[in-house]
């Protein structure tokens, strides 16, 4: 792996060479809240502490997204024959991503992998992330298979250290973008090793003994389907769906036509497993019509369905839901709650 020392100059330097081809968007702090928004070479330090409050799945995953579109005038040619909406538009970095977002785009192309409309914007994206220094307290990366020095998803991984930055190259694309860059600035076995060692700091975490991620992989969840502790559960949540709208590795949606004018859209917009509505049936029957059905399916999916059939949780520990859940339901409790039943 080749790792750059990048000092600020050197990183004004790149943004505005990037900047010519290529929108740039990164974490910037305004009125007390971290989100995402669209930057200036010049203008950028370095990105706002922690994780926005938006995931990045906001990129990915337009609300909402054109899929075909339509004519609806009768004395139209190409009348009611719908054509797919997926230009490729212009690239675009997307700057300081913390390890966990970057992880979750990894993850959602899992399930999409087939997917034409994910994947033209995959293509088009190149992430440059940034390594936490200190992770939030809601933060639990290292419980779900992630890390605060984690690199999965990533093109460009930048650690900062005294006097600028190592970044290490991961991608083709990384290195296309750092490649005009001279072997002098290639990191010293000094700076090697001391990216080392915040690596293997950062592996040890924290929380439950041994890494839940693995726990709960090979713990019988099914045998706990119908277990008291979910109705309990059930009975704090008021089904509003924040957790499923902020988390980066959510992505139910539903898809509807629309008209104005004469022109005609399919749209596919996001939706979420914790609305009643999303499993009503068009005969009336609504195989989760209970909060307790619902509540149950959001942690099952996460840690049993997907794992199940793809490998890792689906969750990358960013914490957004432990910080913006109404009635302070907490992933982590529920993991740990989900580890001592016996």
């Amino acid at each position: 792996m080749k790792i750059l020392k990048l000092d600020n100059s050197d990183l004004k330097t790149l943004l505005t060479r990037w900047n010519e081809t290529r929108d740039l968007f990164s974490p910037v702090e305004g009125n007390g809240k971290v989100g995402w928004q669209r930057i200036e070479p010049l203008a950028f330090n370095e990105p706002a502490e922690g994780v926005p409050r938006a995931s990045i799945k906001v990129f990915f995953f337009p609300q909402p997204e054109t899929l075909l579109e339509y004519s609806t005038r009768s004395g139209d040619r190409d009348a009611y024959v719908p054509r797919p909406a997926m230009g490729k538009g212009r690239e675009r970095i997307i700057l300081g991503v913390r390890p966990c977002d970057a992880r979750s785009v990894m993850l959602n192309s899992l399930p999409f992998a087939n997917d034409p409309y994910f994947k033209v914007r995959k293509d088009t994206t190149l992430i440059v992330g940034f390594t936490c220094e200190r992770p939030c307290s809601t933060c639990f990366c290292s419980w779900t298979g992630g890390s605060p020095m984690g690199t999965e998803g990533m093109d460009i991984a930048m650690t900062k250290i005294e006097g600028g930055y190592l970044a290490a190259v991961l991608s083709e694309k990384g290195k296309e973008l750092l490649g005009h860059l001279h072997d002098t600035k290639e990191a010293s076995p000094e700076e090697r090793k001391q990216l080392e060692a915040l690596r293997k700091q950062a592996q040890k975490g924290t929380g439950p003994a041994g890494s839940p991620a693995e726990i709960l992989r090979k713990k019988a969840l099914m045998d706990l389907y119908n277990a008291t502790f979910w109705q309990k559960l059930a009975d704090s949540c008021i089904n509003c769906g924040a957790c499923t709208f902020l988390c980066p590795t959510c992505y139910c949606f539903d898809i509807q036509d629309e008209t104005v004018k004469g022109k005609g859209r399919r749209i596919r917009y996001w939706d979420s497993c914790m609305f009643p509505l999303f499993t009503q049936h068009a005969s009336g029957h609504n195989p989760r019509g209970q909060k307790i059905q619902r509540v149950r399916n959001r942690f099952m999916h996460k840690l049993k369905y997907f794992p199940e059939r793809f490998g890792p949780l689906s969750c990358v520990g960013c914490g957004r839901c432990i910080r913006e859940c109404p009635v302070n339901i907490d992933i982590r409790e529920v993991m740990r709650d989900l580890l001592s039943i016996q």
